[in-house]
């Protein structure tokens, strides 16, 4: 099995509402409702597969229902899936809300992702890795070692610090030859790297900043490779003495931006691969991803396939 894309990471089973405007607290408001399937790691796979690039994902479910749906939606995308099951505790699941604007509000139950233990993770690992991508809503042990297994076999190790935990260890970015990012979470990086200086910085002061000093702040993260994803304004790249701002897809209306963070990081790996670790057109291919995800409803579902991301690019 030669599968250069390794994900390892959370599959949740989304529960999404779609109304006009978010309930104030105690109101109860009409909407729609959509199931499907989610989670930032099995997105990311759907993404990077979708995108032309041949996955291996390695997740956890319970004994339900939901770990059916994730079985035979992997299958079905051509990925090739190693499923880690507990009896114990259900499949995770997400309450997902979103606005007319595309705007959500999200809670996640991480159910049988926590019981993602290190070892199992690495005996199902391939050999054929040439990146490895991991994010931070599984057992943060099984992150730590995914990357360290990653480093160990030279491949690029890929961490997209999300969701952001409270428990997060700051000794992990010392695996990662990539970091991804978004506005909340670099500033939430800040705090944890340099807690004095950052103590009051937000994202508003963020956006003020100018490309050298967002180039500055990047570099206290002591990893080589920063990519910062920065919603309607793209994404800004940040390497070892240089960096680059990749502008946002231009002509799209936005339905749903939930995912859009996963279809980047997707998107990425699939282009590092595609265009042979050419670093600039991975992060310009999951900019591309991204913004073409935020189309569609869903967050697996949404994810661009590549002759519509291939159709773009040529237009």
């Amino acid at each position: 099995m030669n599968t250069p894309i390794v994900v390892v990471g959370s599959y949740v089973q989304d529960l999404s509402f779609t109304t006009n405007r978010f309930p104030a607290p105690g109101e109860t408001i009409i909407g729609e409702f959509l199931t499907g399937p989610g989670g930032k790691g099995s997105n990311q796979a759907v993404a990077a597969r979708r995108a032309g690039g041949d996955v291996c994902f390695v997740g956890a479910v319970g004994a339900d229902a939901f770990a059916s749906v994730a079985k035979q939606f992997h299958e079905n995308e051509g990925i090739h899936a190693k499923w880690l099951e507990s009896k114990d505790v259900s499949s995770g699941a997400a309450s997902i809300v979103v606005d007319a604007s595309g705007q959500n509000q999200i809670v996640v139950a991480l159910g049988a992702n926590n019981e993602l233990k290190s070892e199992e993770v690495s005996s199902r690992l391939p050999e054929s890795a040439e990146i490895v991508v991991t994010q931070l809503e599984t057992n943060p042990e099984a992150t730590m070692e995914t990357l360290k297994w990653g480093r160990s076999k030279g491949a690029l190790t890929v961490l997209n610090p999300a969701p952001m935990r409270e428990d997060f260890d700051a000794n992990v970015l010392q695996e990662c030859d990539v970091i991804i990012p978004n506005e909340t979470e670099f500033v939430s990086l800040l705090k944890i790297i340099d807690p004095q200086k950052h103590a009051l910085f937000t994202e508003e002061h963020l956006t003020g900043l100018s490309g050298d000093r967002l180039h500055a702040k990047c570099r206290l993260l002591g990893v080589k490779e920063v990519i910062l994803t920065l919603g309607k304004q793209g994404a800004f790249w940040s390497s070892e003495g240089q960096y680059q701002v990749f502008p946002a897809i231009e002509g799209i209306q936005a339905v749903d931006t939930t995912g859009a963070g996963d279809a980047f990081v997707g998107g990425f790996a699939a282009g590092w691969v595609l265009f042979e670790k050419d670093f600039g057109r991975a992060v310009d291919y999951g900019v591309v991803v991204s913004g073409l995800s935020v189309t569609k409803l869903g967050t697996a579902p949404a994810m661009p396939k590549q002759e519509d991301i291939v159709a773009f690019l040529e237009t």
